[in-house]
């Protein structure tokens, strides 16, 4: 009997379930994703739980809040940059060589992590206090590192002029965070070394301009019309306070009319957010069909694309960085539209790219056009959106669509 019983406790045990051995890792794999789709407070701990495959009480024996999980999830991301460009702290070797194994680092970290990137360029902000400070730090460092063969390779560059490269490269590899265009992972390495190559390598003129990531702020709307004002009004405190501590009243208080008054012309927030995208929207085909209509060459056409880009983007710099950082709080089926106009509008751009880059495939063309979109944002937040700045993007945006400089009056041909 005795022998019995202990020959059927082996069996019994051979039944238990194992914690794996990287389940804090799947928890921070799955929570980074989640938070990259859904944004931040569209996540709960039971979002993240059930895509691991746990029961929420078990997650909570690894992370005791949502906050918690979030905080690692991003300052995980920042980390990664960091320590995959390490290695130039101790590089003895060709600055050129050093800058090039920067570039294809900085590479595969983005494309190993090309589903939850967007979390540290569109959701960090809801870090608090020194975890912001951290991530910071952590962005700061990989300039810095940018920097360090820079400075070896083109001594004559101001501190501006390396900080509006750096940024310019690392907005180009950190595009593919931002859409889901695919192509294989080998054209994908080969395409964005390229353009980073390329606006590292840019000629840039000095300013005193500081770098100071902030907005211009958006000129009041004078048509006299509730609804455009509503629009308008609603996107800039969207843009400065963000969607969810922006009140229907603070849009009210703005656009000048009560609270009740809104809700003649929308149904809410949400509403309001889609609109105005669709508005955009529009006037963004409009103008496109106007530039190409008119413009028989495809190189004039796609330059005039640019600056028409370069200049909307100035002019109501909301528009975009609302766009990735607040669409999530539309309804699922506005997010769809919003989604799909968008693909119509890079479509229109990847034709004119082709027919002026024939070395390029539709589909390396839409990553370039991606790219392209990304440095009007991340070099417009770092300039301030100033007017005297325009210029200096739109050629960058000139040497990764259309592969060169155009002569312009203010800068310097190549």
């Amino acid at each position: 009997m005795v022998f019995a019983m202990a020959r059927t406790r082996p069996t019994r045990a051979e039944g238990v379930r194992r914690r794996p051995k990287d389940r804090k890792e799947q928890i921070a794999r799955a929570s980074a994703e989640a938070f990259s789709s859904l944004g931040y407070y569209g996540v709960s701990m039971e979002t993240i739980a059930t895509r691991v495959g746990i029961s929420a009480t078990a997650l909570y024996r690894h992370y005791s809040s949502k906050y918690e999980l979030f905080r690692d999830a991003v300052l995980n991301l920042g980390q990664q940059l960091v320590d995959c460009t390490a290695f130039v702290e101790d590089a003895t070797n060709d600055p050129e060589l050093t800058l090039r194994r920067l570039v294809s680092a900085l590479i595969d970290t983005a494309m190993a992590n090309r589903e939850s990137g967007g979390l540290y360029r569109w959701e960090g902000r809801y870090l608090r206090g020194d975890d912001q400070a951290t991530l910071i730090a952590q962005i700061r460092t990989v300039h810095h590192r940018i920097h360090q063969p820079l400075m070896a390779i083109r001594p004559e560059l101001s501190s501006r002029q390396r900080w509006t490269l750096s940024t310019s490269g690392l907005s180009v590899i950190g595009s593919i965070v931002d859409h889901r265009a695919k192509l294989p992972a080998i054209q994908v390495r080969a395409l964005l070394a390229d353009l980073a190559d390329a606006v590292l390598a840019a000629d840039l003129p000095d300013t005193a301009n500081n770098i100071i990531e902030a907005h211009r702020p958006v000129t009041a709307v004078t048509d006299g019309s509730k609804y455009e004002a509503l629009l308008n009004e609603s996107m800039r405190l969207f843009n400065i306070k963000g969607y969810r501590d922006t009140s229907v009243e603070d849009i009210a208080t703005a656009a000048g009319m009560p609270a009740s008054g809104i809700y003649r012309y929308f149904s809410g927030k949400s509403d309001i957010l889609a609109a105005a995208f669709r508005r955009a929207a529009d006037q963004l085909s409009a103008e496109l069909s106007a530039i190409v209509g008119t413009m028989a060459d495809s190189e004039e056409a796609l330059a005039a694309v640019i600056d028409a880009h370069v200049t909307r983007s100035f002019c109501r710099p909301e528009l975009d960085y609302v766009y990735y950082t607040e669409r999530l709080n539309m309804t699922p089926g506005d997010q769809k539209i919003l989604r799909n106009l968008q693909r119509v509008t890079v479509e229109s751009w990847v034709e004119l790219v082709v027919s002026v880059r024939s070395e390029w495939t539709p589909g390396q063309a839409r990553f370039a056009v991606h790219a392209a979109m990304s440095l009007v944002i991340d070099l417009g937040r770092l300039m301030r959106y100033e007017d005297s700045a325009t210029a200096i993007v739109e050629r960058l945006v000139d040497l990764t669509l259309l592969g060169h400089y155009r002569l312009r009056a203010t800068l310097p041909a190549k």
